[in-house]
C-alpha cells in the first residue's frame, strides 16, 4: 500500500477554519461554532486565490489583516465577509488540532484538502469549488482516481437483493473495475462485499464512524492490502447525520463511471434524492435501475426520470462495455468543467520545480483536458509570471513573486 498522505500546510489551515476537531467523546471544542461554512469557505478560498495564495499562508504572523484588507467592497454589507476576531480564534486552535492529528495518524487515518495535489481530481474537476474542503480516510487515496461502477440502494432489503447486489460486485472485481459505494447496511455493504471477496478494489464514501469502521480488524486487512479505501468528506469520530449522509451521495456518483441503482423508496429517502440529484442537475455519469424481478415504484419512477435499465451484463468483458459507452443521458448533457481558473490553482501549487512536459501531462490528466489545451495553459501561466524557470534540466514551478497577504498594502 502507498504511504499515507502528509499533512500539508494547507490542509492544516484548512482543518483549523472548518473542521470541528471531535475529541474521542464526539464533543467539539469551544471555538467549533466559529467555523467556516462550505459559503464562507468558498469566497475565503476566492480571496486568497486573487492574491495568488494558498490557505496555508493563513498561518503566517498578521495574515488576518492582510486577508481583511483584500477583502472587495461588492454590495452593502453590515459587516465584513471575515471577522478578525473569528478567524483569530479559529487559527488558534493549533494545540487540539495537533491532538486530533496525533488521533487519526495512529489509527492510520489521513486527511487530505482541496488545495493537496492528492486531492481526487474526479470530485474537484466535477465539483469544483463545492468539492469538500476536506476529505478524511484509510488506506490508498489513489483507488479513488480508477473509476468504475457505483452500486447504492435501500438498507432494509430482503435476502434475494442481497444476493443479487453481492453478485453485481463480484462481476465489478471479475471485470477489474473498482466497486464505488456508500458503506451503509444493505445495498452498499452487500455490493462492497462481493466485489472484496473477489478480489477486487472498493472504494467506501462514508457518511458517518469513519474511525470506527476503518479499525474494524478485517477492513484493516484489507486496507493494509491495498484492496479498499474509506473515505469521507467528515470528522472520522462524527456519527449519523442525515444530511452528511444526502450530501456524501454526489461524491459516490463522481467518483464512478456509471451507477446502478438496485432498490428505492419513491421519493423519499437517500438513494432517491441521490439518484434523482444525478438524473436533475448534476449528469456525472449514467445512471442505470434493475430492471429485473419485482422492481417497485421508485425504481420505475427513476426510469421515468431518465435512468437507464440495466442491460445485466453476464462478464467481465460485457461490464466493462456498459461503463465505457455511456449513455445520452449523460452524454449529451455534461457540461465542459475545465478552464483557466482551475488550472491556475492547480498550477500554483507547484513548489517542487518540475519539467516542462511533466507539468503538461499532468495537468491534462488531472483537468482531464487534451495536451494541447494543457500546453497553452502553462504557457499563459509562465506570461502571467505564475510560473518560474529554473534549475538544469529546466523546471517550474509556481512563483512567489506576486502580492502577498503579509506585504505591507502601498
Amino acid at each position: 500500500m502507498r504511504p499515507a498522505p502528509t499533512l500539508s500546510s494547507n490542509t492544516q489551515a484548512t482543518l483549523l477554519l472548518t473542521a470541528p476537531l471531535l475529541t474521542g467523546n464526539g464533543r467539539e471544542d469551544a471555538a467549533s461554532s466559529d467555523r467556516l461554512t462550505p459559503g464562507e469557505y468558498k469566497r475565503l478560498v476566492r480571496s486568497l486565490l486573487q492574491m495568488e495564495m494558498q490557505p496555508g499562508d493563513l498561518l503566517k504572523s498578521g495574515s488576518e489583516d492582510r486577508l481583511l484588507a483584500s477583502q472587495p467592497v461588492v454590495e452593502p454589507v453590515v459587516e465584513p465577509i471575515f471577522e478578525k476576531a473569528r478567524l483569530q480564534r479559529l487559527l488558534a486552535r493549533g494545540f487540539l488540532l495537533s491532538q486530533a492529528v496525533e488521533r487519526w495518524q495512529t489509527r492510520g487515518l489521513w486527511v487530505v484538502s482541496r488545495a493537496d495535489a492528492l486531492y481526487p481530481a474526479r470530485l474537484e474537476t466535477l465539483l469544483h469549488e463545492d468539492a469538500p474542503a476536506l476529505l478524511f480516510g484509510c488506506g490508498d487515496i489513489s483507488l479513488c482516481e480508477t473509476g468504475g461502477l457505483a452500486v447504492v440502494g435501500s438498507r432494509d432489503v430482503d435476502e434475494s437483493l442481497i444476493e443479487y447486489t453481492r453478485a453485481i460486485g463480484g462481476l465489478a472485481a471479475k471485470a477489474g473495475k473498482t466497486l464505488v459505494s456508500g458503506g451503509a447496511r444493505g445495498i452498499d455493504q452487500a455490493a462492497m462485499r462481493g466485489a472484496l471477496e473477489e478480489g477486487g478494489p472498493v472504494v467506501g464514501v462514508l457518511a458517518d464512524s469513519l474511525e470506527k469502521t476503518a479499525l474494524n480488524r478485517e477492513h484493516r486487512d484489507l486496507i493494509q492490502d491495498g484492496q479498499l479505501v474509506l473515505i469521507s468528506p467528515y470528522d472520522p469520530a462524527a456519527g449519523f447525520n442525515v444530511g452528511n449522509a444526502m450530501q456524501r451521495n454526489k461524491l459516490i456518483y463522481a467518483l464512478a463511471d456509471a451507477a446502478l441503482v438496485v432498490s428505492s423508496d419513491y421519493e423519499k429517502g437517500g438513494t432517491w434524492a441521490g439518484a434523482v440529484e444525478q438524473l436533475r442537475k448534476f449528469r456525472f455519469v449514467p445512471v442505470y435501475v434493475r430492471s429485473t424481478g419485482d422492481r417497485g415504484r421508485g425504481l420505475e419512477a427513476l426510469e421515468q426520470k431518465g435512468a437507464s435499465p440495466w442491460p445485466n451484463p453476464t462478464d467481465g468483458k460485457s461490464l466493462s462495455a456498459v461503463l465505457a459507452e455511456p449513455p445520452a443521458q449523460v452524454a449529451q448533457a455534461a457540461p465542459s468543467v475545465a478552464d483557466w481558473g482551475m488550472a491556475r490553482e492547480w498550477l500554483l501549487r507547484l513548489d517542487v520545480p518540475q519539467t516542462k512536459t511533466k507539468v503538461t501531462a499532468d495537468l491534462a490528466s488531472h483537468l482531464r483536458v487534451s495536451s494541447a489545451q494543457a500546453k497553452r495553459w502553462v504557457q499563459q501561466a509562465v506570461q502571467e509570471g505564475l510560473l518560474q524557470k529554473g534549475g538544469r534540466p529546466v523546471g517550474y514551478a509556481a512563483s512567489r513573486r506576486q502580492a502577498s497577504l503579509f506585504q505591507e498594502s502601498q
